[in-house]
């Protein structure tokens, strides 16, 4: 007989064994639970249906785990889930393309498709920091303007007295210096006010120079120097109502770098950079106010066309195919020259489809059928798709 397991379990451990639990749950009945049927939703019920479609997820999660060998833990669940309801689409291209280049995924993978998709968060505390700031110096500007009024409320009351001193009749030297003593004061009290009000504007002026600069590095990808799918996802929500508004059209491309990871492999990751940065460069060069252009993830580009059929953002797309597959790329580092770099396209029609999620899908399909006819080409998705 085989020993007992020692009690003390590690953190991980125990939630290994929370998540089987409930994985149990989803899949048996627990011991000593007595079958109470009529209890149950009926079969054709909402909520039956509800439950047998989460039983089924849950299902399906463990069997994409357990296929990779991953551990049982909150990063690899929660990547799992996104992936098999397409609930983020960056990682669920992601994870096909590793599993196209591969054919699995490992522990260590997950742990960096998980951070790069919070590498452009602004962190709570970061913005909570900034927020107390900006709190800070909204009090002490209040405190400020209270304690100038009511200085001058003082000094008005003071000068009105010292005013009836002088009607009344009476020496006026004396009152004369009490004036001078108090226009004195006040001279002093606001120029102390006044040099505070331009610390606090000073300080209020960093603050906002701060805040522009955790938005912009939130939605830029700093690499390129491109918009990132934050950023792009924003403008996507913009363009889609003016384009609706003035009956314009409006599509969408998606641009993946063809054996990037040949590239990586073969030239290093810095050359690696280097043309993602100079691809980059290229479509850029198609931007402009009804054209945009953002790094969405790894080697990966989105660009919005507003008042282009999908025919015509073919053709934009493919020009600038056509433009990188033709260059004579070098090594920078050796010298050496590359092998031919290019990148396939799907583009798509987005108000053929009934939200911007299931037009980026259909871009995204027709993408990857380029990928799969060859790549180093432009398809255009089905409308019907």
């Amino acid at each position: 007989m085989n020993g007992a397991q020692p009690t003390s379990a590690s953190p991980q451990h125990g939630l290994t064994d929370r998540l089987a639990r409930w994985a149990r749950g989803f899949s048996s009945r627990p011991e000593g639970e007595s079958a109470q049927e009529e209890q149950r939703p009926r079969g054709g019920t909402a909520s039956s249906r509800e439950i047998n479609r989460r039983r089924q997820l849950y299902a399906d999660i463990g069997d994409f785990l357990f296929a990779h060998d991953l551990d049982l833990t909150p990063i690899n669940f929660s990547v799992a889930l996104d992936y098999l309801t397409g609930a983020n689409l960056g990682v669920e291209k992601a994870i096909r393309a590793v599993m196209m280049e591969r054919g699995k995924i490992t522990n260590g993978w997950v742990e960096s498709i998980a951070a790069e998709q919070r590498a452009d968060e602004i962190t709570p505390e970061s913005l909570a920091t900034m927020l107390d700031k900006v709190e800070e110096n909204l009090t002490h500007f209040t405190g400020l303007m209270h304690e100038s009024r009511s200085s001058a409320k003082d000094y008005g009351a003071a000068l009105q007295e010292q005013a009836k001193g002088l009607a009344d009749g009476g020496d006026a030297e004396p009152v004369l210096a009490r004036l001078v003593g108090l226009t004195r004061s006040m001279v002093e009290k606001t120029r102390q006010v006044e040099g505070q009000l331009r610390d606090n504007q000073r300080q209020t002026q960093a603050l906002k120079s701060s805040l522009e600069n955790a938005r912009r590095a939130a939605e830029h990808d700093h690499l390129t120097g491109l918009p990132n799918r934050r950023a792009f996802e924003g403008v996507l929500r913009v363009e889609m109502n003016e384009a609706q508004d003035k009956g314009e059209s409006l599509s969408v491309a998606f641009c993946d770098i063809d054996h990037f990871k040949h590239i990586n492999d073969t030239h290093g990751h810095d050359t690696g950079d280097r043309v993602l940065k100079f691809v980059a460069g290229l479509l850029a060069k198609a931007s402009n106010d009804r054209c945009h252009v953002a790094r969405h993830g790894g080697e990966e580009f989105v660009m919005l066309f507003r008042g282009k059929t999908a025919a015509e953002a073919c053709e934009v797309v493919d020009g600038v195919r056509e433009d990188l597959a033709n260059r004579s790329l070098v090594n920078r580092t050796n010298g050496e020259r590359m092998d031919r770099v290019s990148f396939s396209a799907g583009v798509a029609n987005v108000l053929a489809y009934e939200d911007p999620r299931s037009a980026l899908k259909a871009a995204d399909r027709a993408l990857y059928l380029a990928k799969e006819h060859g790549r180093n080409r432009v398809y255009l998705a089905a409308e019907n798709d």
